[in-house]
């Protein structure tokens, strides 16, 4: 005998109609959402796991836009011109990318534009990097971007990145990720030594100094050899590469976490890796312009470099790149007065400014204003300011395309959260937005919310990464 269901009271009603809850996007998934969770994360986890620099991550992304049927800005440029429905890529300095979708309409009436960086935190070799003490040789370090350096000691680290030598030639370097493969290592003392260092603050404990990788302790096998072990290195690395020692100063190496991303927890919900601030981002916003034919209003997705260190550089945002490969795409439109256009263009545009916010995590309280906090497994995060305090140095998105991504999320399905990356007068931090609406055009940060963001080893869910691409997805339909 079935028990019939208590009818609602006109309080629960009322309150079911009038009220907010933000629940888990797990819940009422179908079949092919579960299918899609799996494929997309699949793929995902491997991109993470071969794009460790942003010039794997460019390399990497030209050739799924080439696959797609992206064709370069050099290509256009040799037939001179661009029509509606063109697939157009440009790689800057081999590490930021810009790809566009003509549209049918005109280019002046603005671009739908997903705008992530594909630089993460991680450790540069300086460039006199190598030297020996006490029987041991080491790399010295500089650290890039905002990190906790206790996290980076006693981790398996791998070593890429590309070495430029006298005649010009470019040596690609990647060593650790192989199971064969060594990896390198920073020190830490024993808790028997470390009575004085545990005085210390977190951030005093380890030095940026002290981030010192070493890389042998083998002597090469001649008496009388001064600085033996450095020199078996150089010895191997002159064996292995054609190098000397002169060539780290014209290299660009990055010692980052070894090993492959990872899915984390029984039931394999999450993803875990290195670099996913803001890659995450990166490869949603790439797989979802992959997927557009013929829009009717231009696309464009960029993947941009330096956001860590304040978007600097002529391939971080703070520089002309991406204006500059707008003025191209318009000037092969065909379009008259093309300065006018472009500023028409950029005025008219609307961004997603595609990066991460830190999650509520249960171990740490007190970070968030649980009212208005991202939590993983909630869908995508809207965070209409960023900034810190005052909402210094940060955008701030108008309600009223506030309103508009509301409107396309939830027509397209996509499960969103509202977030602020942490309490007043504590959290905050900054993307590239505030660069773009310079330009006048809208633009809103939205992202999945990460936990143990900025270390070696940061966290995502699974169902975050697919309402990323299919809220990315909905925003260029």
């Amino acid at each position: 005998m079935m028990i019939e269901e208590k009818e609602k009271s006109p309080g629960v009603l009322l309150q079911d109609q009038l009220t907010k809850k933000w629940e888990s996007a797990w819940k009422d998934l179908d079949s092919e959402d579960t299918l899609a969770i799996k494929m997309i994360n699949d793929d995902y986890i491997d991109f993470i796991s071969r794009g460790k620099t942003e010039r794997k991550c460019a390399e990497i992304s030209v050739k799924m836009a080439e696959d797609a049927g992206f064709k370069s800005l050099e290509d256009y440029l040799k037939v001179g011109k661009i029509v509606p429905g063109n697939k157009i890529y440009m790689i800057h300095k081999k590490k930021a990318v810009v790809l566009f979708i003509a549209g049918s309409d005109s280019i002046e009436n603005g671009m739908a534009i997903v705008g992530a960086h594909i630089d993460a935190p991680r450790l540069d070799l300086k460039p006199s990097p190598l030297y020996e003490c006490d029987d041991m040789a080491f790399f010295k370090t500089h650290y890039y971007g905002g990190i906790k350096k206790y996290h980076w000691v006693t981790i398996p680290l791998a070593l890429h990145g590309a070495v430029v030598k006298k005649d010009g030639e470019i040596i690609d370097i990647s060593i650790g990720e192989a199971a064969d493969e060594p990896v390198f290592c920073i020190t830490d003392l024993l808790p028997h030594l470390s009575q004085e260092q545990n005085t210390k603050k977190m951030s005093e404990g380890i030095t940026g100094e002290g981030l010192n990788l070493i890389v042998g302790s083998q002597p090469f096998n001649e008496k009388d050899i001064k600085e033996g072990v450095k020199l078996n290195i150089l010895k191997l690395l002159s064996e292995k590469y054609g190098l000397r020692e002169e060539d780290f100063a014209t290299a660009e190496l990055e010692v980052v976490p070894a090993g492959p991303g990872r899915n984390v927890g029984f039931d394999e919900s999450l993803v875990g890796g290195y670099g996913q601030d803001d890659r995450v981002c990166a490869y949603t916003a790439l797989k979802a312009i992959l997927d557009q034919e013929n829009p009717k209003r231009t696309l464009c997705v960029i993947l941009a470099d330096k956001e860590e260190i304040g978007s600097y550089g002529n391939t971080g945002m703070q520089s002309h790149f991406f204006e500059n490969s707008v003025a191209e795409v318009i000037d092969l439109m065909g379009i008259t007065k093309p300065e006018l256009a472009l500023r028409r263009c950029f005025m008219h545009s609307e961004m997603l400014s595609a990066d991460v916010t830190a999650g509520v995590d249960p171990n740490y309280t007190g970070t968030h204003d649980k009212l208005n906090a991202p939590y993983i497994g909630k869908g995508i995060v809207l965070s209409k300011y960023g900034g810190s305090r005052g909402k210094s140095g940060s955008n701030d998105a108008h309600a009223e395309f506030m309103g508009k991504m509301r409107k396309t999320l939830d027509d397209a399905g996509v499960v969103w959260q509202m977030g602020e990356l942490g309490r007043v007068d504590l959290g905050g931090g900054g993307t590239i937005a505030h660069i773009l609406a310079e330009y006048g055009m809208d633009v809103l940060d939205c992202g999945p919310a990460l936990l143990s963001m900025h270390s070696p080893f940061e966290l995502v869910s699974k169902v975050d990464v697919y309402m990323c691409f299919k809220g990315y997805k909905a925003f260029l339909n």
